[in-house]
């Protein structure tokens, strides 16, 4: 299956789940920054992965994916956040909504990333008062955050491209 896997990457979070969805697809699988836009044509999927910034895919990502037409398209994201928290899964709604109506949705994955230093301090800097100001459970978010993706998220990101691929030679999709 000819799969195109492109990512999006601030602090490599993204690129070390596009490696690992691009392990379950081996040869036929080709890797690319997002900023190299490279063509979707001739691909039997397009994995698609980005960061999340407020609460949807990051501008390039964001480009891409609303540049993609009469595709297969799954896609991947990293974030801060926890994985099952209502805020991923906005994150990911709001992603799968850049989506073409030409296109067919394959499926999503999310694992927490760590979270760029310059935006902690961003955090840090901002009053008490407001939602994203650092108090006790963001910074422990933070910590947990910096230990991710772990090789469990990346072993859970190659077990749901396996389903996906399955699932495409099966026509289950």
């Amino acid at each position: 299956m000819k799969t195109l896997i492109v990512y999006s990457s601030l602090t490599g979070n993204t690129r070390k789940v596009a490696e690992a969805v691009q392990e379950v697809f081996g040869k036929e699988a080709y890797i690319f920054p997002v900023e190299e836009k490279p063509p979707a044509d001739g691909y039997d999927l397009v994995a698609v992965g980005f960061w999340v910034d407020r609460g949807t895919a990051d501008k390039k990502a964001q480009e891409y994916i609303t540049g993609l037409c009469n595709q297969k398209v799954a896609l991947f994201a990293t974030l801060g956040a926890y994985p099952d928290s209502e805020h991923a899964r906005q994150s990911m709604a709001n992603a799968v909504a850049l989506i073409d109506d030409s296109n067919q949705f394959i499926g999503s994955f999310i694992c927490q990333g760590k979270i760029d230093p310059k935006l902690v301090e961003q955090f840090k800097k901002l009053p008490e008062s407001h939602p994203h100001a650092m108090n006790p459970e963001r910074a422990a978010r933070h910590q947990e955050a910096a230990k991710h993706p772990d090789e469990n998220d990346l072993a859970n990101a190659k077990r749901v491209f396996a389903e996906f691929r399955q699932n495409l030679h099966t026509g289950g999709l």
